[in-house]
């Protein structure tokens, strides 16, 4: 399971003010924090910065990246700023994202063929996104064929199927899991990614939920996940499923989470 670390998001506050105050050691600490959690890619995030996204951005790669050659996941919607970060990034970068919306598509994909990151894909065309397993699906089988015709590897894809909040509809998970399930069947090669929080959005207790739908997510084919790494409990659950549907040979990253105290929750949070 390929985890990518979601705390570096300006939509944060107290991440805006870090980078409005160009706080270098608050950014890397929370970078590394990550990585030590678990983290394979840090997402990197500065959306609300109205004019300012391009160099903002830039700064948080560069920032990051001073410490060495982490993997980064560029997220952003505009192709000036994600140039300029993917310009300045070492290493193989994630770029969070493209969609099946004609405009976005075009601006995008000659990016991503200079460059040739890994892509996460978003489930959604110029009429919306569709709110059924099968419009989902549809919109997912589209991005793969134009991806993969365009030279993109289908292991490098990363269909996000957009989780939406049950607590305006309590079959938006129920869509979720049943286009992973399909996507896994017909497309085993390609990657499926979602963040975690949506899924909860509105409702109390929030962890608990987004815990036990990640465990749901991950048995019916879910193979990336953006959360939070430093949420022990979800962290200890991930490790965990992924014994329990054989994808750790013999339990040594269990063994070994468990050896570093990766599972004892007593006093964590979560």
């Amino acid at each position: 399971m390929l985890i990518v670390g979601e705390r570096i998001n300006a939509s944060r506050k107290s991440i805006a003010d870090a980078i409005m105050l160009q706080d270098v050691g608050r950014i890397k600490k929370e970078a590394l924090d990550q990585r030590a959690a678990g983290a394979h890619f840090i997402d990197v995030n500065a959306g609300v910065f109205m004019g300012e996204e391009v160099r903002y951005l830039k700064w948080l790669v560069q920032t990051i990246q001073e410490e060495g050659e982490i993997p980064l996941c560029i997220d952003t919607p505009d192709p000036k700023a994600l140039v300029e970060a993917l310009s300045v990034h070492k290493g193989r970068a994630m770029v969070n994202s493209i969609t099946d919306e004609a405009d976005r598509y075009r601006n995008m994909i000659p990016i991503i063929k200079d460059f040739r990151p890994q892509v996460v894909a978003l489930c959604m065309t110029d009429g919306g996104m569709p709110t059924t397993s099968e419009g989902r699906f549809r919109i997912a089988t589209r991005l793969i064929e134009k991806l993969t015709g365009e030279g993109v590897s289908p292991e490098d894809i990363f269909i996000d199927l957009l989780v939406m909040p049950i607590s305006t509809d309590t079959k938006y998970g129920i869509v979720v899991l049943e286009t992973l399930e399909k996507l896994s069947v017909s497309f085993p090669r390609v990657n499926t990614i979602c963040g975690l929080s949506n899924i909860s959005y509105g409702l109390p207790s929030r962890r608990l939920i987004n815990q036990i739908f990640m465990v749901a997510a991950m048995m019916k084919g879910l193979t990336a996940v953006i959360l939070d790494p430093l949420d022990k409990r979800i962290m200890a659950n991930l490790i965990t499923t992924n014994a329990l549907l054989g994808k750790d040979e013999y339990c040594a990253d269990y063994l070994a989470a468990f050896r570093l105290g990766k599972l004892d929750l007593k006093g964590g949070n979560g």
